[in-house]
């Protein structure tokens, strides 16, 4: 193996730096791909394994299971054993649970496969930006961060028009096959011009425990929302409560947790976490139900209705870092109350979309004001998280908030279909499908609306004025509105890169 550099010494503008950047752009954009197109294949996915709407549920659910629950543990494993080699491991995982994926033969092994492609996306993950932030030059890392950020936007706006393409012509499994050429090239890029780089100071056990702790908990209560009214699930949400609560406690107790409480004492870092929630719950559950409804009601294609959300993407490209730098100027209070408003507008634009919809005076308009509403919220939302908190614990706070978004993401998936009173075979007919969506998107909108209020009444104008200018660019950036699960910043640790070279203290990348 030859590498182009030492961690650290790599310069973006070289053939060494760039090489880095495609490596970690293709890691990634590969998990972001999967999440724009599974959305837009779950009609036909349906259709051709028989599948009820729990168990596409769980086709999406499983995903973001098992990567809500492990990815901060990916991100220490990273540290302690090398974040090239396990960014390594989870990509080859997540090609042969993408091959899995495509020859499923039942709902049953795609659901299984799928939370197997969730583990190796909780390795890779934090593994592609961790591997930026370790091997390039402290002058260029905001800029290399902000060139994955900004290409991945790109994979996520090709994305749905891929996805929608594949499914209406090669067919569904192909969106899953065509990770496997994918992870070759990524591989072989990493192994030959990315250096090893890890966390000398990297001690200690893991918080294995907490991990899977957390997952059952997350799992006993998605099942229970997925399926509810039956005793069996019943049992297992109580389970899942159960769960939680010993998550809780082992948490307090342990020596070097995954989630750290303590980190909640900030009334702010809490209030902002609330937010996170409302609002990435309502995404995963507009995002979910608007592509069903699009194909099932108005009769739409699936390359149509793939490509609708892209407005969303381009705007957040386009826009994202003037937000941020808005959000630093006037404080994150107006735009975190004003942008989930916003949202919450968009989203009862949608309750025009109908049978007889249009893509120009239905659909556009409703996007239009959502991804403006999101370009608004993203980056000052991520920028609060990391100044609710002392500067050495950026990097954790980040992927705290990157699992909050991810667990309510989860469990709206879960619950939001059977609170619009959608079930079973329900989802492929019209007429049931369009009474559930227009309830479900009043609750999403709801949530944004209860989300904006809570930032009202919770986060104070001056809250950012401390926060260094240098260190903020990385959060100016979001790759997209439907990449897998809904990522605030993707684990922007954008602290500690730059205080890090000026000669001041730098947060763990880890739990």
């Amino acid at each position: 193996m030859t590498t182009t550099g030492e961690a650290g010494a790599i310069r973006l503008g070289t053939a060494g730096g760039r090489w880095v950047v495609l490596a970690t752009v293709l890691g990634s954009g590969m998990a972001m791909l999967d999440g724009t197109v599974v959305n837009v294949a779950l009609p036909r996915i349906g259709e051709d394994l028989g599948a009820s709407l729990a168990s596409l549920q769980w086709t999406v659910n499983a995903y973001m299971l098992t990567l809500a629950a492990l990815i901060l543990l990916g991100g220490s494993l990273g540290d302690r054993y090398g974040r090239r080699r396990v960014f390594l491991i989870g990509v080859c995982w997540f090609a042969v649970a993408s091959a899995i994926c495509a020859a499923a033969p039942t709902i049953q092994v795609l659901i299984l496969a799928r939370a197997l492609q969730g583990i190796g996306g909780a390795l890779l993950t934090p593994g592609s930006l961790a591997m930026l932030q370790a091997v390039f030059h402290p002058d260029d890392r905001a800029a290399a961060v902000g060139a994955w950020s900004g290409l991945g936007g790109v994979a996520a706006a090709v994305g749905p028009f891929l996805g929608g393409w594949l499914v209406t012509g090669p067919g569904w499994r192909w969106i899953f096959l065509l990770n496997v050429p994918l992870a070759v090239v990524v591989i072989a890029v990493t192994a030959r011009h990315v250096p090893e780089t890890r966390d000398p100071e990297q001690s200690g056990r893991f918080d294995v425990l907490g991990a899977v702790l957390a997952a059952l908990a997350l799992g006993g209560v998605t099942y229970a929302l997925t399926e509810p009214g039956r005793t069996f699930a019943l049992l297992l949400g109580v389970a899942g409560v159960a769960c939680g609560v010993a998550f809780v406690l082992v948490e307090r107790r342990a020596a070097q947790p995954m989630l750290p409480l303590t980190l909640f004492r900030s009334r702010l870092f809490s209030s902002v976490n609330v937010v996170t929630l409302c609002v990435y719950g309502a995404f995963s559950g507009v995002f979910l139900l608007l592509t069903v409804q699009l194909q099932i009601v108005s009769g739409f294609s699936p390359l149509v209705a793939g490509v609708a959300l892209v407005p969303i993407t381009v705007l957040m490209l386009a826009f994202s870092s003037r937000a941020g730098a808005l959000g630093r100027r006037i404080g994150p209070r107006v735009p975190l109350t004003v942008g989930p408003m916003l949202c919450a507008a968009g989203v009862l634009l949608m309750l025009r979309i109908g049978s007889d919809a249009s893509y120009w005076t239905d659909v556009l308009p409703a996007v239009t004001v959502l991804g403006c509403g999101m370009t608004l919220l993203v980056a000052p939302l991520t920028a609060t998280v990391l100044a609710a908190v002392e500067v050495r614990h950026a990097g954790i706070a980040s992927g705290v908030n990157n699992a909050a978004a991810r667990a309510a993401g989860l469990l709206a998936v879960a619950a939001l279909p059977a609170l619009a009173g959608l079930s079973g075979d329900a989802y492929t007919v019209p007429a049931e499908v369009d009474d559930a969506f227009h309830t479900a998107m009043l609750i999403c909108a709801g949530l944004l609306a209860a989300g904006g209020l809570i930032a009202l009444t919770t986060v104070r104008t001056n809250v950012l004025d401390h926060v260094e200018p240098l260190a903020e660019p990385d959060c100016d950036w979001y790759s997209g509105p439907t990449s897998p699960p809904l990522d605030p910043g993707h684990e922007c640790p954008t602290h500690h890169p730059a205080t890090a070279a000026e000669g001041h203290e730098q947060p763990p990348h880890r739990t």
